[in-house]
This record gives structure tokens, sequence and C-alpha cells, in this order.
């Protein structure tokens, strides 16, 4: 199977509208400025040589059927004098006998020789020569005069004419690739904006996206987006109302079929309905601590809570739960201490109680028989609780797993749901706190930490 294509950059689908046009728009005319500049430039080295040619033509003279040129040498040495180039010259009879000059110069080519004059490029001397070629009249008849020069000063000149040219236009469009970039990344910039709010939103903040400062053409897109979040806000708040009034609905039944269970092994039983119904009772508890579990994780969750604001003393929210657990401990034969130091936090009470009740639960119930409990709060940089034990501990390959809801470390045994450090991960996350979960002392057990960021001493 092929491998997906990768989605184009809208950024680089931008560029390419904008620059390959104005490529070719600037290579055009860098081309056209060229051959605009080259044109009258070449014509007036032309003109140059039909001068030469004419004065050429009126030093030709006729005597008695003779063609002969008066031309001082003093003038010839002016004709050919130039700094750049090589100047030739030849003047034929009506025969076409060289009479004066460099016999050797090409005639043009026979296509050209009905111009006049004829203007024409030939090798010559070992160079190329660029040759004017015209007809004077000689008497009756008409004499040819060709004059030719080297081309180093046209060669020369189309050097100058492209750096004239080209150059600035290089650098135009250097300057324009430039100001087009910074166009398109500036344009692009609301988008990368939302972008990376998104980006920085969690899973569960489903707010919508102001598109105050957008502009015009990406509010569709942020109104569209806006109405799906809404939409799946609404969904979500319907499965969280769903599990609220689920998990609601059976703790009633539930607590009064504890309670008759209670009431029932109170009395004289049979030895084996006294079994089947410890166990009823042991799976009435299991089941009322996970609905238990499911009210708070529904609260816990975005849509099913009011954000944080009231100030939280971690300890004596500690102290208020620490007869219940310290009673438990003790049946377990366990030893839960306290080593509490003052700090408040911002949140829901509730919440943290939850939480706190959550680790404690599950120390309680894999920590062995013998085992130490430790609960700490306090706090320097951050405020922290944490639940420290010397049980069997969590494998680190687990660690990152055991946040999931209903999941439970492969062998693990107990009567947990695999909800408990779910919700505490939940809880944490909307006090915008970090879980952290670690070896305990010497690398034996666990340790559970929940560090708030804002906390105060």
């Amino acid at each position: 199977m092929a491998a997906p294509r990768p989605h184009p950059s809208l950024r680089g689908h931008l560029l390419r509208l904008l620059l390959v046009p104005l490529a070719v728009v600037l290579a055009a005319s860098a081309v056209f400025s060229y051959y605009l500049a080259l044109e009258p430039a070449t014509e007036a080295y032309d003109t140059s040589l039909v001068n030469a040619s004419l004065a050429l033509a009126e030093t030709i003279r006729v005597r008695g059927g003779v063609t002969t040129v008066d031309l001082p040498h003093i003038a010839e040495q002016i004709l050919r004098t130039d700094r750049a180039d090589k100047v030739y010259y030849v003047v034929r009879d009506p025969a076409g006998r060289p009479v004066s000059g460099d016999a050797d110069i090409p005639l043009p080519p026979p296509e050209l020789r009905a111009d006049n004059p004829a203007f024409y490029d030939a090798r010559f001397g070992g160079a190329t020569v660029r040759a004017v070629t015209q007809w004077a009249a000689c008497g009756s008849e008409l004499c040819t005069i060709t004059v030719a020069e080297t081309t180093r000063k046209r060669d020369r000149l189309v050097r100058e004419i492209l750096l004239g040219s080209v150059l600035p236009q290089a650098l135009l469009a250097a300057l324009t690739l430039v100001l087009v970039w910074f166009a398109v990344t500036r344009g692009l910039g609301p988008l990368r904006r939302v972008s990376e709010e998104m980006r920085k939103r969690s899973a569960h903040d489903l707010r919508p996206i102001e598109p105050a400062q957008a502009p015009e053409e990406t509010r569709p897109l942020i109104e569209a987006l806006n109405q799906l979040l809404l939409q799946v806000q609404e969904l979500h708040r319907n499965q969280q109302r769903f599990l609220a009034n689920a998990a609601h609905q059976l703790r009633t039944p539930l607590a009064g079929l504890q309670a008759h269970a209670e009431l029932a092994l109170s009395q004289p039983l049979a030895e084996a309905a006294r079994a089947g119904l410890e166990h009823v009772h042991s799976q009435t508890v299991r089941t009322a601590r996970l609905a238990n579990q499911l009210l708070a994780l529904a609260r816990a969750e975005p849509g099913g809570r009011v954000e944080p604001h009231e100030r939280v003393e971690l300890r004596a929210l500690v102290e208020q739960v620490a007869n219940e657990w310290v009673h438990r401990a003790l049946q377990r034969e366990l030893d839960l201490g306290f080593e509490l130091e003052a700090v408040e936090v911002d949140g829901d009470a509730f919440l943290l109680r939850e939480a706190i009740g959550n680790l404690l639960h599950n120390a309680l119930e894999y920590v062995p028989r013998g085992g130490h409990i430790t609960v700490r709060t306090g706090g320097e940089r951050v405020a922290f609780l944490e639940v420290e034990d010397d049980g069997p501990g969590i494998p680190e390959s687990e660690r990152a797993r055991v946040i999931e809801r209903f999941y439970r470390v492969p062998g693990t045994t107990g009567t947990g749901s695999g909800l408990g450090l779910a919700i505490v991960h939940e809880i944490a996350s909307a006090h915008g706190a970090s879980l952290c979960i670690d070896a305990g002392a010497a690398g034996k057990g666990c340790r559970v930490r929940i560090e708030f960021p804002y906390g105060q001493r």
C-alpha cells in the first residue's frame, strides 16, 4: 500500500502562486530590457562602420578606366585606430579586384548582396568581425567598399547591458522574495495563533475560539470550528450527565442491598449460606464504591464540575478524613502515619478529598499486613500532596498506563476497578497540577505525588 502523500503547506502554496508568476515576469522584464538596450547600442556601432565606408567612398578615383583610392597614410591610421578593436577595410573595383586595404575580408552572403548597406558577421584574422559592405559609384559602374571590426566593444557592451539590466532585476527579485515571504508569513499569523492556541489546550478544553482579531477570510473557518466544539461539548455534557445520573440511581439500591446483607449476616446462618451472603456483601460494597467513583469521575471531568475557585488548606483536609482511614488501616493491621505541613491551594475541596480517598484506598488495598503508609502535605516552591507506602509498588513500565480508566496491572490482586488513579489524574488536571508516580523510599513500594503550581505556604 502506497504511503499517503503529505498535505501541501498553505504557505508553500501561496508562495508558489505568487513567486512563480513573479519570477516569470522578472525574467521577461530582464530579457526585454536587455534587447531594448542592446539594439540601439548595436545600431550605433553599425552606423560608425557605415560612416567609415562612406568616408572611403569619397576617396575613390577613376582615371582612364583605372580605379584608385586616394587615402593618405595618416587618414588610414586614423581609420584603423581603435582602443578596443581592430579595424579592417577593403575597396574593390567594379570587377571585384581589391584596390586598397585588406584583400581577404569576406564579402556578404549571397542573400544579403542585394542590400545596401549589408551588415553581417564573419571570421577574419582568426577572430569574429562585424562587417558592412556597400556599393559606391565608380564612374558609370559600382565599386564595393567593406569595413569590418572585431567585436570586443560589442561583447563588452553585452556584458555591461547584462549587468545593468539583469543584476538590478535579480536584486529586485531577491527583495521581492523577502517581501512576499514576510507578507505571507504575516498574513498567515492569525492561523498560526489559532493553531498554537488549540495546541496548548488540553483534550477537555472545548471553549470557543475568539474570532474578534481574526481576518475576515478566516472567520468562517473559526465559526465552523466553534460550532463543532460546541457540539462536542454538548455531547460530552450529555455523556457526563448520563454517567452521573446512572451512578446516582445505583447508589440508593446498592446501599439498601448492603444494609440488608449486613443485617442478614448478623443473624445465625448455616455455613454455606453465610459464605454466599458474604460474597454478595463484598460484591455490593465493591459495586457501591464503583458507583461512587463514577460519580467522582463525572464531577472531575470538564462539564461535570465547577472550576476551582476557593482556598483549600491541604493539612486540614487530610485531618478531616484521617479518622475514617486510620480505623480502616487498624482493621488491616497497617501503620498509617501523617507528616503534614500547612499549605493552601486554589481548588475544589470535594474533589481534593476524593483524590486523597482514592490514594489511601489504593494503598490500603494493596499494601500487605504490617506495612506502612505515610500521607504528607507541604510545599516550598510548589504545594504538594503525597501518599507513600512500602507495598509491592507499580512497575516502571506500567506507571504511564495505570492512570487509564479501568486499567489494572496484570496479576494485581484486590477488589479495585482500575478507576482510582484515573480519578486522581483527572482531579490533578482539573487543578492544573501534575501527578507523579514513583517508587517509595529505598526504591520500595509506591509514592504518588500531586504538585500544585500555585500553592502558597
